[in-house]
C-alpha cells in the first residue's frame, strides 16, 4: 500500500512541485491586490489548497493523455503510469477524486465564483490533449494557469472581475507561454520524433526572440496592473528585480542546451515570488 501511495503522489507531481509554485504565484498576486492587502484567511486557505489540487488532477490527466507516448521519451518513460506501476483506470480515478475534493471547497464560495470555477475544470481537464490538436497548447496552459486570477477577485468582491484582472489574467497568460516554451525547448527534439506540437516546435529559430517579446510583454502588462491597482515603488522595484531572473533566463536558453532550457523554466518560480512579494510588502508598507 505504501509503494502504491508513492506511485499516486509520483503521478500527481508531488515530487515536484515547481508546477504548484508556478500556478500559485498568480493566484496570490490576485487575492492581495483584490483584498488590497492581506486576504481573509479562510479564502486564501481554499485558493491555496484548490491550487494543490487543481494542479495534481492536471498532471494525472496529462499522464492519462500521453500514456502511449511517455514511454518513449526518455524524461517521462519512469513516470508511473508510462512505466505501468499503476493503471489508466487508476489515473482516471485519482483525477476525478482531486477535481471532487475541489468542487467541495470551491461551493464554500460566492455563486459567481461557482460559475468562473467552472472554466477552470475545462481548461486544466483538456490541456494535456491540445499538443494534438494546434501548435500553442502553452497558450491554453496559460489560460489554465491564470483562471484563479479573475476566480479571486469574484470571490473577494462578489462582483464580476474588474478590468485590473484581466489585465493580471493576460500578463500571467503571457509569462506562461513564455515559460513553458522554455520548458518545450528542452523536449523539442522528443516531441519532433513523436509527433506532436509546442511552442518551441511552432516559434523554431525565433523561440528566444519570442520568449523575449513575451516577457517584455508581461511586465509591461505587470505596469498596468500597478497603475490601475495605485501601487507604490515597492512594487515597481520588484519589477525591476522580476526583469533581472527574465534576463537571466535569456542567459540560460542563449544555446538552447536542454537541461540549460528546463534550468530557466525552473528558475521563474523567482520570478513569480519576485512580484508578489513587491504586491504583499507594497499593501503592508506602502
Amino acid at each position: 500500500m505504501m509503494q502504491r501511495l508513492k506511485y499516486y503522489a509520483q503521478l500527481v507531481r508531488l515530487d515536484r512541485p515547481i508546477g504548484i509554485y508556478l500556478l500559485l504565484w498568480p493566484t496570490l498576486w490576485a487575492l492581495w491586490i483584490a483584498a488590497e492587502g492581506i486576504p481573509p484567511l479562510s479564502l486564501l486557505l481554499i485558493f491555496v489548497l484548490g491550487v494543490v489540487l487543481m494542479r495534481s488532477a492536471g498532471c494525472a490527466i496529462n499522464d492519462y493523455a500521453d500514456r502511449d507516448i511517455d514511454p518513449h521519451v526518455e524524461r517521462t518513460r519512469q513516470r508511473p503510469l508510462a512505466a505501468g506501476y499503476i493503471s489508466a483506470q487508476e489515473a482516471l480515478l485519482i483525477c476525478a477524486l482531486l477535481c471532487l475534493l475541489a468542487f467541495l471547497l470551491v461551493v464554500q464560495l460566492n455563486t459567481k465564483t461557482i460559475l468562473l470555477s467552472l472554466g477552470a475544470v475545462v481548461l486544466a481537464l483538456t490541456y494535456p490533449f491540445m499538443k494534438r490538436i494546434h501548435s500553442l497548447p502553452q497558450a491554453h496552459l496559460g489560460a489554465a494557469f491564470a483562471w484563479g486570477i479573475p476566480m479571486a477577485f469574484t470571490a473577494i468582491s462578489n462582483e464580476w472581475p474588474p478590468l485590473v484582472a484581466w489585465v493580471l489574467f493576460l500578463a500571467s497568460l503571457c509569462w506562461t507561454v513564455a515559460y513553458d516554451t522554455m520548458y518545450a525547448m528542452s523536449d523539442r527534439e522528443d516531441d519532433l520524433k513523436i509527433g506532436v506540437k509546442s511552442s518551441a516546435i511552432f516559434f523554431g529559430r525565433y523561440d528566444k526572440l519570442v520568449i523575449g517579446l513575451l516577457q517584455l510583454l508581461t511586465l509591461v502588462l505587470l505596469i498596468w496592473v500597478g497603475q490601475l491597482a495605485h501601487l507604490g515603488w515597492i512594487y515597481y522595484l520588484s519589477l525591476l528585480v522580476a526583469l533581472g531572473f527574465a534576463l537571466y533566463e535569456q542567459y540560460l536558453i542563449s544555446q538552447r542546451e536542454r537541461m540549460r532550457c528546463f534550468q530557466a523554466f525552473l528558475n521563474n518560480n523567482w520570478f513569480g515570488m519576485a512580484v508578489f512579494l513587491g504586491i504583499s510588502l507594497d499593501y503592508l508598507l506602502g
